[in-house]
């Protein structure tokens, strides 16, 4: 369940995903298989290539992505969600959601 993220929030990150841009969503999120996690970073984008590249520059399987969905995403979760928001330099997705 995802939670703490407006609509426009939500539309501006599908309109990146559209353009083949990488984009970056962070919510609150519980998952009983993720037992302490609180938040989760969807790094989407509709162009394959560019985001399994991103995965793999980033040290992530791109066997991950989720592809069931229209907007192709990787779901990054604890310290590494917060070591690429930090290299991203998205400091607001960090203090928003008290991550640092």
């Amino acid at each position: 369940m995802a939670f703490g993220v407006s609509r426009s929030e939500l539309n501006e990150w599908k309109n990146k995903c559209i353009r083949g841009e990488i984009a970056f969503l962070t919510h609150y999120w519980l998952d009983q298989r993720f037992t302490g996690v609180k938040t989760v970073t969807k790094v989407g984008c509709c162009d394959i290539d560019r985001l399994q590249a991103w995965c793999r520059a980033n040290g992530l399987d791109p066997a991950y992505i989720h592809y069931r969905e229209q907007y192709p995403h990787y779901d990054l979760i604890g310290k590494k969600q917060v070591e690429i928001l930090k290299k991203e330099q998205l400091t607001n997705h960090l203090q928003r959601f008290k991550l640092i």
